[in-house]
C-alpha cells in the first residue's frame, strides 16, 4: 500500500477509473440511489480540488441481455460486442447526465474513441465514456485512456474486492492478492486474448497487455463501496489489490 501512496504523489492529474456496469445496477433501488450519491459527492470532490476524472463504465445488465437477445441469429463475435458496446454507451449516458444535472464540468458527448475523449480534457474535468470497439473491453479502454493521458495508473472498480490466486466463485482455497507484478497477473489471466462477448474477468486479458504495453500500474478494488475507490484516488492505503508494472 505505500508503494501505491509514493506513486500518487507524482501522477498526473487526470485519474481514469474503469466502473464495472454491475455496479450502476445493483438490485435494490435504494442501494443504487445511494451509491449513485456518494459517486456524485466523489465527483464534485475531485473536480472542487482542480481534478481530472475519465470514467469508463460497462455494459452489466444491458449489454448482457442485448447480447443473450442476439445470439440465437448472430454468430459473428465482432457483431455481438457492436451490442455489447451500446449497452456500455447506455450507461455511460445516464452517468453523464446524473453528473450533468448537478453542474459538473462534464464533456457534453460521450466518446467513442481515445483519441476524442483525449481532446475533451483540454476543455472538462470529467469525461465519460463506454466502449469503443470489438474486441476491446471497457477495461482494455480504461487502460488505453490512462496510457493516452499520461495517468500514472488506473483503477479499475468492480464487484470484487481483489485479484485472486483461482477463481473464488470456484475454489475454495482461492487467496485474496494484496500486490503483485503484470507479469504475475497475466499468469493468473492470460494476456492478449479477447473475452467472448458479454464475457468478464476481474481483468481481462487485453486489458493487461495494454497495461503492459504502457508500464501502467492497476489497482482492482470493490467500487460497491466508494469509499475505497476514494482511497485509492487520494493514494491511501485501499482494500483492494495492486499491480505493479
Amino acid at each position: 500500500m505505500k508503494e501505491w501512496t509514493r506513486c500518487t504523489s507524482s501522477m498526473s492529474v487526470i485519474h481514469v477509473v474503469a466502473l464495472g456496469g454491475s455496479l450502476l445496477r445493483p438490485e435494490e433501488a435504494d442501494d443504487r440511489e445511494m451509491w449513485l450519491g456518494r459517486l456524485r459527492q466523489l465527483v464534485v470532490h475531485l473536480e472542487g480540488n482542480g481534478r481530472k476524472l475519465g470514467l469508463v463504465i460497462g455494459g452489466g445488465l444491458p449489454a448482457r441481455e442485448g447480447i443473450q437477445l442476439a445470439q440465437s441469429s448472430i454468430k459473428d463475435p465482432r457483431r455481438l460486442d457492436q451490442i455489447g458496446i451500446a449497452g456500455t454507451r447506455i450507461n455511460a449516458t445516464v452517468l453523464q447526465q446524473v453528473l450533468l444535472e448537478i453542474g459538473c464540468d462534464v464533456a457534453p458527448l460521450v466518446p467513442h474513441s481515445i483519441e476524442v475523449a483525449r481532446t475533451l480534457f483540454d476543455h472538462h474535468h470529467v469525461v465519460v465514456m463506454g466502449g469503443t470497439e470489438p474486441g476491446h473491453t471497457t477495461d482494455t479502454v480504461a487502460v488505453q485512456l490512462a496510457a493516452s493521458v499520461q495517468a500514472r495508473h488506473c483503477i479499475i472498480a468492480t464487484n470484487v474486492d481483489h485479484v485472486y490466486s483461482k477463481d473464488p466463485r470456484h475454489h475454495d482455497d482461492a487467496e485474496a492478492l494484496m500486490e503483485l507484478t503484470l507479469d504475475e497477473l497475466a499468469a493468473i489471466t492470460g494476456v492478449g486474448t479477447p473475452l467472448a462477448p458479454g464475457a468478464s474477468a476481474v481483468i481481462d486479458p487485453m486489458a493487461v497487455q495494454a497495461a503492459m504495453d504502457a508500464s501502467l500500474d492497476l489497482a482492482v478494488l470493490d467500487g460497491r463501496d466508494l469509499s475505497r475507490l476514494d482511497d485509492a484516488l487520494e493514494g491511501k492505503e485501499f482494500i483492494g489489490t495492486i499491480i505493479r508494472a
